[in-house]
């Protein structure tokens, strides 16, 4: 009897050594997850520095966000020399980018500030871009799409067919109209096309204003359609052919930025699952837990997977809806 009391007092020893070193493992994992959020924060600290250039990446639908405004904010106040501005989005809302466009604006009045187009700069993209006083682009970049569009599906003919009436009672004929249930009335159709002029000639606008056109270039580019980078230089669209590093030779031979500052990124909206030492923060605090087999599918796949929202609400500045982040 004394001996199975003896093992039996040292398994419960074991269990509570292992207990406290699998409790303090988490710990530390949480602490360094803690740390490294905090230094990729968006203007966290390390990103940026009086002797670097901050990339930044505004990629996909582009929709108002205040967060990524406030990170904009912040890095104004860093000590970050310059900033370079990689953009590849097919537009979002016009709300949304006039939102960025202001941020952008608010950002280079305290920093030299240059954009570089990569796949596509339309639509809402290329009011972001027109932020700048200098825009680069690839000689195969798609930019321009200046133009405006409400969409709205309608299903009245569907409900026709299954035997379905939406009933509703409403203060006046134009609230809430167009709903989609019912024929467009041509007094819904034509408060609509009222506010499609209106955001289009804000839009106009603001290009003829950034770019330094005249009547009859914005005209001939403000159609709707897109251009190449080829085309886009000739129609004053955009500055220069080129990429990161011609946008840097413009900072250092227009804004005085050093030849040998290093570009470094500056997240505007990091995901945890971004961030490989999280990810193997995560996995070591699950091993020490025993859960061995969804570590390793975090370490494989990320803690957070993006999703892309394709329900963008209000008027759209936007270029092929298909052409998600």
């Amino acid at each position: 009897m004394s001996l199975d009391s003896d093992v039996i007092v040292d398994r419960r020893r074991i269990r509570r050594k292992l207990t406290f070193w699998r409790v303090a493992a988490t710990l530390i994992a949480i602490a360094a997850i803690v740390t490294v959020g905090l230094i990729a924060a968006p203007g966290g600290r390390g990103l940026t520095s009086s002797g670097s250039i901050a990339r930044i990446n505004i990629e996909g639908l582009i929709r108002s966000d205040q967060e990524r405004v406030e990170a904009l904010e912040r890095l104004e106040k860093s000590k970050a020399a310059a900033v370079i501005v990689h953009i590849n989005s097919p537009g979002g809302t016009t709300a949304g980018s006039e939102q960025l466009y202001d941020a952008l604006t608010r950002l280079k009045a305290k920093k030299p500030l240059v954009v570089v187009v990569e796949g596509l700069a339309a639509s809402g993209g290329y009011i972001t871009a027109i932020a700048a006083d200098h825009i680069v682009a690839k000689q195969s970049s798609l930019v321009g799409s200046i133009g405006v569009l409400f969409q709205f599906p309608n299903f009245t003919e569907l409900l026709k067919t299954v035997g379905v009436k939406v009933e509703e009672v409403k203060s006046s004929p134009l609230k809430a109209a167009p709903n989609g249930f019912e024929p467009t009335s041509p007094e819904a159709r034509a408060a609509l096309d009222a506010l499609v002029k209106d955001s289009y000639a804000w839009f106009r606008g603001l290009v003829k204003a950034r770019r330094g056109m005249d009547d009859a270039l914005l005209e001939k580019v403000s159609d709707g359609r897109v251009f190449t980078g080829r085309q886009a230089i000739e129609l004053k669209l955009i500055d220069q052919l080129g990429d990161e590093k011609a946008a840097v030779a413009w900072l250092v031979a227009q804004k005085g930025v050093k030849a040998d500052l290093p570009v470094r990124d500056y997240k505007l909206k990091p995901r945890f699952g971004d961030l490989t030492f999280l990810r193997t923060a995560a996995a070591i605090s699950l091993d020490a837990l025993g859960l061995s087999a969804v570590a390793r599918q975090i370490e494989q796949t990320g803690v957070a997977q993006a999703a892309d929202r394709l329900s963008l609400e209000g008027m759209l500045a936007l270029w092929q809806p298909a052409g998600t982040n």
